[in-house]
């Protein structure tokens, strides 16, 4: 598969930036050249409109989403550890990509809202398969809280402080409900038929 251009990639961080610093309405196609460092010209031939940059973004976070959830499934320590330590911020492609989506979700785009439903459904199937349905929704609120306390404390664009103690402390909690979900003989109990909606 040939590489994306870099200018196409360099605007699309900076519209993620300003989505994340400045939100949706400051976000014009002008700033995002400025921010890109390209002509206005430059970027209309890459994208034509805001929405088509939108619909970029999307597809961006899609892959992204994609590549972790392949990830999630496959982690030696299961899937509903590495949620939980996925859920610390550290300014990866993913954090910035789902960070953006949340900021075109928070003013209504339906679209974005969308991807983001459907990213949180996939997570609670793959946390599910590893510490059943119910527990899953739990291991979910876990790391969401986790991620947006980092948030809280660093700033959007920041580098949040990783404590180990709190990590610990909710990776131990999710061994238990796994061992509970597995029970004393390590054997896992008839799978629910129905799935969970999202819990948060």
């Amino acid at each position: 598969m040939a590489k994306r251009p870099r200018a196409r990639d360099a605007v699309l961080d900076a519209f993620e930036r300003l989505l994340i610093d400045v939100g949706e309405r400051a976000a014009t196609l002008d700033a995002v050249a400025k921010s890109s460092g390209l002509s206005k010209g430059g970027l209309l031939y890459h994208f034509p409109s805001k929405e088509a940059l939108i619909a970029a973004s999307l597809e961006r976070l899609d892959h992204l989403a994609a590549s972790d959830l392949a990830q999630m499934a496959a982690a030696p320590e299961g899937a509903a550890s590495y949620f939980i330590k996925a859920s610390l911020w550290s300014n990866s492609p993913m954090d910035h990509s789902f960070l953006a989506a949340t900021r075109l979700s928070a003013v209504g785009h339906q679209e974005a809202r969308h991807r983001l439903s459907a990213m949180q459904k996939q997570w609670l199937i793959v946390i599910g398969e590893d510490v059943g349905t119910a527990m899953a929704k739990a291991v979910l609120c876990m790391g969401d809280g986790l991620y947006y306390n980092a948030m809280w404390r660093s700033g959007p664009s920041g580098k949040a402080e990783h404590r180990p103690t709190e990590l610990n402390a909710l990776l131990a909690v999710v061994g238990r409900l796994k061992s509970r979900e597995h029970g004393q003989e390590g054997h896992p109990p008839p799978r629910q038929d129905q799935r969970a909606e999202a819990p948060c």
